[in-house]
């Protein structure tokens, strides 16, 4: 390679023929399938691969996380230490030399990103990218979820079928939803609360033609999981409960504590993250991070991972690998003890969570907020009992409704955080309790941080698509694309009869005046010039300066398009000029957004 050529970027290519079933896929579509049959055909077939995802992924890290130098106890202590730095490193490595440097980002945000600013269509990289990173982040006991990087593969799998079978936006939107229903629904073997992710947060318009691609995605899912995901790696235990008593004035201030504990959780999680991402070199981002990770891994070792069997041991009462290195030995009394462990559980996880991505580890905040959940039911139910011995509250069921509260009020979901708690108790038994907890939780958070942790960037960029159909328009909408750029510029000491010449050649009634650098400094509307252009004593005695006038606006060809249609009810403008660093772009018209504002609004809706 000669000096100072760059080496060539990797190219990620990608075939169906190379996913099972991918031969037969094609041959079905090229027999005549149209879009909304292929797009049922494509939701099993995303189900099928989500599901095996995360049968790798969740095996993968519990063989690992069995290991004897991983298990908790004494023994291999200053391995566990280590083990989140060479886990960081070889992240860093992963990402650095075989994906060409393009780190997967956060899944969730990831993929809403590429919702609202590329169309619906992810890297191709990311098909394999996060399902990879995460088990290397993961497995060496980062503090992460393997939920969200399993999403973002497998959105990006169905983005690219959609794309090799042409499918349009709105169908390329089902099967994204399709991907992130299919991969809760094999995370955590819970379907209809996948369903209602989805719809919560991935998809713009929800119908009955849409909900059944849902349907089969999250079926075929857990299908595919159920004979090989171990048990011991969900939130199962609780199918085991007593019934509930009736009590649910306990569930109020309760309600009011778990909102309050997520926004919490999101702005440790955010500001940790933002710490250790101001140290500009990433070796130095992973020693720190992963020494401080380390370090709270010796001390407590079962914050190790995602947390799941310890999820499990509080919704089975058993509470002896909450500290299974007796690190709490110097309180007296068992339940102040338990208090103790629990409170710093419950403080560290989103800091090392934060501290795993920040550092560039790879997996999602799904499980630790389930973690964080789970042990703020167990702190208020030890609190209770050293305060209110008298109430005699069902452990288990605070359990899960922490659980239900907090991911209700960090995922701004309170109905998949509802049913996702109850297919996790085996029935519908506690409805009223997780519902009680997890609307107020989400009111609390919501009053205090407006957007959720997923969706916080995203909307201070401008990016972020809700379900209000008027604002999702607005926000895949991009000016750039809208801008006209032939009009015919003209310069400030350009005569008048110099004008009437571009004039009587152009098709545009209105014409940008530029300087000698390209940056406008007025225009020439047809009707201003109407009164003189046919008086030619007057061609060599006006100037282009003397006819100009300044626009109504301008518009910046950055800016977002709620501020665009602002700017045009604002002044009432039919054209305004876009600008780009000062320098004239071209025009972009009133009707000609309405045009592009009604294709997608017709994209986005169904039929």
């Amino acid at each position: 390679m000669s000096k100072g050529t760059r080496p060539m970027r990797r190219k990620f290519s990608f075939d169906l023929k190379m996913l099972p079933g991918g031969q037969w896929l094609r041959r079905m579509w090229s027999g005549g399938v149209g879009p909304s049959n292929m797009v049922i055909i494509l939701a099993a077939f995303i189900g099928v691969v989500a599901g095996m995802l995360a049968v790798v992924l969740k095996n993968g890290v519990g063989w690992l996380r069995q290991l004897p130098w991983i298990a908790n106890g004494d023994q291999g202590a200053e391995i566990r230490f280590f083990l989140p730095i060479i886990g960081l490193i070889l992240t860093y490595v992963l990402v650095k030399q075989v994906f060409s440097n393009r780190h997967p980002g956060p899944g969730i945000p990831a993929t809403l990103h590429a919702i609202s600013r590329m169309r619906a269509r992810l890297s191709r990289m990311s098909m394999v990218s996060p399902v990879f990173a995460s088990f290397i982040t993961v497995g060496f006991g980062g503090s992460a979820g393997l939920e969200a990087p399993t999403v973002q593969s497998s959105a990006a799998i169905a983005s690219e079928a959609a794309v090799r079978f042409k499918l349009d936006y709105r169908h390329r939107l089902v099967l994204i939803g399709c991907a992130a229903t299919a991969s809760l629904a094999a995370m955590f073997q819970a379907p209809l609360a996948a369903i209602v992710f989805a719809v919560e947060v991935i998809m713009i318009d929800m119908t009955t033609a849409s909900l059944v691609p849902l349907l089969i995605a999250s079926l075929s899912a857990l299908l595919t999981t159920a004979l090989f995901i171990d048990p011991s790696e969900l939130v199962q235990a609780g199918r085991n409960l007593p019934a509930w008593d009736g009590t649910f004035l306990a569930y109020l201030p309760f309600a009011i504590l778990c909102g309050l504990a997520s926004v919490w959780f999101s702005a440790v999680y955010r500001g940790t993250g933002q710490v250790i991402r101001k140290f500009r070199h990433p070796g130095a981002r992973i020693i720190a991070a992963g020494s401080i990770v380390g370090g709270v891994l010796v001390f407590f070792p079962s914050l190790y991972g995602e947390g799941f069997d310890l999820i499990n041991d509080l919704l089975r009462g058993r509470v002896d690998r909450l500290d299974p290195i007796g690190r709490s030995d110097f309180i007296p009394g068992t339940t102040p003890k338990l208090l103790f462990v629990m409170c710093i559980l419950w403080l560290c996880k989103p800091a090392l969570t934060g501290l795993t991505v920040g550092a560039g580890g790879v997996g999602g905040i799904f499980a630790p907020a389930l973690f964080s959940g789970a042990m703020l039911g167990g702190i208020y139910l030890a609190a209770t009992d050293l305060v209110l011995p008298g109430w005699h509250l069902i452990g288990g069921h605070f359990v899960l409704a922490g659980m239900a509260g907090l991911l209700s009020g960090i995922l701004r979901a309170p109905l998949t955080a509802i049913f996702l708690a109850a297919e996790a108790s085996g029935g519908y038994d506690l409805f009223i309790p997780l519902m009680i907890t997890s609307a107020i939780a989400f009111q609390t958070a919501r009053w205090m941080r407006p957007n959720s942790i997923y969706t916080e960037e995203l909307a201070e960029r401008g990016e972020l698509i809700t379900h209000d159909k008027d604002k999702a328009v607005l926000t895949l909408m991009k000016l750039a694309e809208e801008v006209e750029r032939d009009f015919d510029p003209v310069q400030p000491d350009m005569t008048l009869g110099a004008l009437v010449e571009v004039v009587s050649r152009s098709r545009r009634n209105i014409h940008p005046v530029l300087d000698p650098a390209g940056k406008l400094v007025g225009i020439v509307p047809l009707e201003e010039i109407r009164g003189v252009m046919f008086d030619r004593t007057r061609y060599e005695e006006l100037s282009v300066r003397d006819l100009m006038v300044v626009p109504a606006a301008t518009l910046e060809l950055g800016e977002h398009m709620d501020q665009v249609m602002a700017k045009f009810d604002r002044t009432n403008a039919w054209n305004l000029p876009v600008l780009e660093n000062g320098r004239y772009v071209g025009f972009v018209s009133r009707s000609k957004l309405f045009g592009a504002y009604r294709a997608w609004l017709q994209a986005v809706s169904e039929e």
